[in-house]
């Protein structure tokens, strides 16, 4: 199978059976995204005790590959340090926007490689990213985030500038 075959074929099951679609009652840290170009609304709920992440949800309104991107986000994440969560979240990121090549360079992400090719459609790389900077802002305590201002993916970065 190829992987465009494969990277089809993840995207639709997770976006018929999203894991851990829902909100965790009680979150200790919660955030809102919001991609305003494509309409992608979501909101991610984690529960952080002694530094790990022991439950994460994600819910609302989006296209596949943002539901997909979450469902593998909140997979992937649960039971990390928040120090490896966001190591995840910077290298998940930097794969999106064609800075990592995963099947060269050493990466954490081992079943997320399948959005390699999403830094390929540049119409969807903020779809892939949103779940990744709303739990960035969740960890951080910050209530919302978008792909767009100073979070858009395609802004270089300070030390870039």
């Amino acid at each position: 199978m190829d992987s465009k075959q494969l990277y089809q074929e993840i995207i639709l099951d997770h976006n018929k059976r999203p894991r851990n679609y829902g909100r965790i009652e009680g979150a200790s840290h919660t955030a809102e995204g919001l991609n305003p170009l494509c309409g992608d609304h979501i909101w991610v709920t984690l529960d952080v005790k002694d530094d790990r992440v022991q439950g994460v949800a994600f819910e609302g309104e989006s296209c596949a590959i943002c539901k997909a991107s979450a469902s593998m986000m909140t997979a992937s994440v649960k039971g990390k340090s928040v120090a490896e969560a966001e190591q995840m979240i910077r290298e998940f990121r930097e794969m999106a926007t064609g800075k990592l090549d995963v099947a060269h360079q050493a990466n954490h992400l081992g079943r997320l490689a399948v959005f390699a090719g999403v830094k390929d459609l540049p119409s969807r790389v903020k779809c892939a990213i949103l779940p990744w900077h709303t739990l960035h802002a969740a960890f951080h305590r910050e209530t919302s985030a978008s792909t767009e201002g100073d979070q858009d993916p395609f802004a270089p970065s300070v030390n870039e500038a």
